[in-house]
């Protein structure tokens, strides 16, 4: 069965190609699916981030008010 790829708008065969060439395709598609790996925890780690962030201001101005905001924006 003929595998095809493409690679930067154009489609090729790996019938065509050398082994060395379609070992380099296949390590870029691995670095490719790594990095979007890494892109995918970096968002998530920021959003934790983001939400310890708010829980800490969130404390820090229900020490300061001596009321936590918490319980007044509950329903």
């Amino acid at each position: 069965m003929e595998k095809k790829f493409k690679f930067e708008g154009a489609e090729y065969s790996t019938e065509n190609l050398s082994e060395g060439i379609t070992q380099r395709f296949l390590r870029l598609q691995f670095v490719q699916q790594k990095l979007q790996e890494l892109q995918d925890n970096s968002a998530l780690l920021n959003k934790a981030k983001n939400g310890y962030i708010e829980d800490l201001k969130s404390e820090i101005i229900s020490g300061k008010l001596g009321v936590d905001l918490g319980d007044l924006l509950a329903d």
